[in-house]
């Protein structure tokens, strides 16, 4: 267990927006990657960090679509990566380091969500896995020596509440057996605060400190299939009117807020000197390890001990190269 997993009393609070917490803060200098930071949070992530001063790179598998989405953005840049391949990640580093520059944050925040039936990449794994977790571990790894060459650099990984629930499939990470989309999202959200622990005890004394982000529940605006409106709703996600539900105290929230944590792991300097640790509402979230059930009215999304174990993030991190040798 983390033993950092300690609230900070932070003056920001879960209807916080990413704005409110960059305010007063100047990022002139700090060169950022956001993976997917050309859709919805993170395109909001790179919309607030480039307003603050800080250079962007969005990386994305589209580039031409992810270029249509920040156009007009200062100091923002599109390069092409696809986390399932291998390949892809190692150009995209390449590059980077090819150019001399420091990083200063890396944002991983592209995700696979829900795929409804079993979808693997090309060396086999599973589609959430693969993108939320191993291409992220890879291009983390692929790009150390740029984090380090920061003195002082920030990896965010976001992660959701799930990843109180969330179990690692030991024996059968792709499932060979079992699939269920919820299962697996739980997994991949599970790995990325587990590879945060890691990351963090690894190369903390180097420079290089990790944070776990919980955005909360983002869902809109819409509109919304009947289907997707008929279950948002089930979940109190969305009223009898087919307006999306904004309530930030119950973890429902919008895009700029949901947002918020995400440049708040990247860039607050109350976070300096902490790190390993899982946020939420733009605060290191508290430690309860009570089971609560997921209701309409109740999303249980604090930390707990199984999502900090730091044996199952070391045999996480050894599986993970095992699986990318």
């Amino acid at each position: 267990m983390s033993t950092q997993q300690v609230p900070l009393g932070t003056p920001f609070t879960a209807s916080s927006t990413a704005d409110d917490v960059l305010d007063g803060l100047d990022l002139s200098g700090r060169e950022v990657i956001v993976t997917g930071g050309h859709g919805r949070l993170g395109r909001e992530a790179t919309r607030a960090l480039s307003a603050a001063g800080a250079t962007v790179t969005v990386a994305s598998r589209d580039p031409e679509r992810a270029a249509a989405a920040v156009h007009g953005l200062p100091r923002v840049r599109v390069e092409r990566l696809d986390l399932t391949d291998p390949s892809s990640i190692e150009a995209f580093a390449r590059r980077w380091l090819a150019s001399g520059r420091p990083l200063h944050v890396l944002v991983n925040n592209a995700a696979v969500l829900f795929t409804p039936e079993l979808v693997r990449d090309a060396r086999g794994h599973e589609l959430q896995f693969s993108t939320s977790h191993l291409g992220h571990f890879d291009l983390t790894r692929a790009l150390l020596p740029a984090l380090l060459a920061a003195e002082g650099a920030r990896v965010v990984t976001v992660t959701s509440g799930a990843a109180r629930i969330g179990e690692i499939r030991w024996d059968d990470l792709d499932f060979a057996t079992g699939y269920d989309p919820g299962t697996a999202y739980g997994q991949s959200k599970r790995a990325n605060v587990l590879f945060t622990v890691e990351l963090d005890r690894r190369y903390a004394a180097q420079g290089i400190r990790a944070f776990a982000t919980h955005p909360g529940v983002v869902i809109g605006p819409g509109p919304f299939t009947p289907e997707e409106a008929a279950a948002y709703r089930a979940q109190g996600l969305v009223d009898d009117n087919g307006e999306t539900v904004i309530d930030p105290d119950a973890g429902k929230k919008t895009v700029a807020q949901g947002a918020s944590t995400l440049v708040f792991a990247a860039a607050s300097p109350l976070l300096d000197g902490h790190g390993g640790v899982y946020l939420k509402d733009n605060d290191i979230a508290v430690l309860d390890d009570e089971q609560r059930p997921l209701t309409a009215d109740s999303i249980p999304s604090d930390a707990n001990s199984a999502m900090l174990d730091p044996d199952d993030a070391q045999r996480l991190w050894k599986l993970s190269e095992q699986l990318l040798s």
